[in-house]
């Protein structure tokens, strides 16, 4: 079993653990009276609009690396990246492999976070969507490799009737039939989710098999700004980058650096 598998089977288990604890009609119909009355930033639009397209991810562990910073702040560092120019936010709401939760969110948006927040978690049932919602995220990512082509289909659609958009996040050519579905913006992991080894060529490669209108964000592996220039020549909107940025002491400073050297090529 790779860790991709594990982690999906795993998170089946810790659903079924939330439901018990918080009973799906509770929380749908929590995040219901709140659709109206609390919308949420678009992430595609902030991407599109935005100079740099940086996604900065507030990520404090991974499987394969261990603690990058175990004792990061979901209520300092998301809002010291938005200060430091990030056109959106990413933050890992795993608990169990990345040392997240869904109350990074909630206490990001407390600190004065008003930019798009994607929730990075590994989603295979509807019930994520509404936890997602609940605690104040734009978007979400769905793996196509986590799930059934109809699954997809079904948490796209009902991320959009929750107000969020959906970033499809594809590694293999064999996941290409899930561009078919249109989501609002099409990711590509340089990270092989099954050995973890990481490979920034892979979204060279894999763009032009997209559709050219479509929003493109580039995952993973991104460290140096040259890097960026090159995706957005390439036709990339989006740059997600975690731990560039987190395994630095200050990582709204390692950002605003990174943007700066940026501005400067």
């Amino acid at each position: 079993m790779d860790i991709l598998q594990e982690i999906i089977a795993w998170k089946r288990i810790e659903v079924e653990q939330f439901k018990r604890d918080v009973p799906p009609k509770i929380l749908y119909h929590t995040v219901e009276k709140m659709l109206d009355v609390k919308p949420v930033p678009s992430m595609r639009q902030a991407l599109d609009g935005s100079d740099t397209g940086i996604i900065a991810e507030f990520k404090r562990r991974s499987p394969s690396k261990g603690w990058i910073y175990q004792e990061g702040r979901a209520d300092c560092i998301p809002i010291a990246y938005q200060r430091n120019g990030a056109a959106a936010l990413s933050i890992l709401t795993d608990q169990k492999y990345f040392g997240g939760q869904d109350d990074f969110i909630a206490e990001a948006r407390l600190s004065g976070v008003n930019i798009p927040i994607l929730y990075k978690n590994f989603i295979v049932d509807e019930y994520q969507l509404f936890q997602a919602r609940k605690c104040g995220a734009s978007a979400v990512l769905l793996i196509s490799a986590a799930l059934t082509l109809k699954q997809c289909r079904d948490l796209l659609r009902m991320a959009h009737e929750l107000n969020m958009e959906v970033l499809l996040e594809m590694h293999g050519e064999d996941e290409l039939d899930y561009a078919g579905l249109e989501p609002d913006m099409f990711g590509i992991n340089n990270r092989n989710l099954g050995t973890f080894v990481t490979d920034v060529s892979h979204s060279f490669s894999f763009a032009e098999k997209l559709p050219q209108q479509g929003c493109k964000v580039s995952e993973s592996g991104i460290s140096n700004p040259q890097t960026v220039i090159e995706l957005r020549k390439a036709g990339f909107r989006g740059f997600l980058m975690g731990e560039y940025f987190m395994k630095n002491p200050n990582p709204g400073t390692a950002l605003y650096d990174f943007i700066q050297t940026l501005d400067n090529k």
